[in-house]
């Protein structure tokens, strides 16, 4: 590393999207239409590959997004150095199915007809 020249991997930035893994390809598009920046999908995350767009831009476009989408009553988010954060508010759950409830017994009355 002479004349200290970065390395190129510092300078890629970091969306970690946490329990929004179904929205990867959504956001990528997003970004890649938004910033005009190409992305890679890394397990959890999203690695923007662009020596242009700054943290903070990078942190208005997910925010647009989470926002476009209907997820910002449920998930914000932050900036953590290169790294933009999806994160799910404390007291929202995720939606868990309902149990199916057995039809009520018929009494006697009805079983009837009377």
């Amino acid at each position: 590393m002479l004349f200290g020249h970065k390395d190129k991997r510092q300078m890629d930035l970091q969306v970690d999207l946490g329990d929004l893994l179904s929205e990867k390809e959504n956001l990528s598009r997003f970004l890649q239409s938004k910033l005009k920046v190409s992305t890679t999908p890394v397990e959890n995350a999203l690695t923007v590959n662009s020596e242009k767009v700054s943290p903070q831009e990078l942190h208005h476009a997910v925010t647009k997004f989470v926002y476009h989408r209907n997820l910002n009553s449920t998930h914000w988010v932050s900036v953590e150095g290169a790294t933009v954060k999806i994160n799910r508010f404390e007291g929202t759950k995720k939606k868990k199915e309902k149990a199916k409830k057995e039809p009520q017994h018929q009494t006697a009355a009805q079983s009837w007809g009377l």
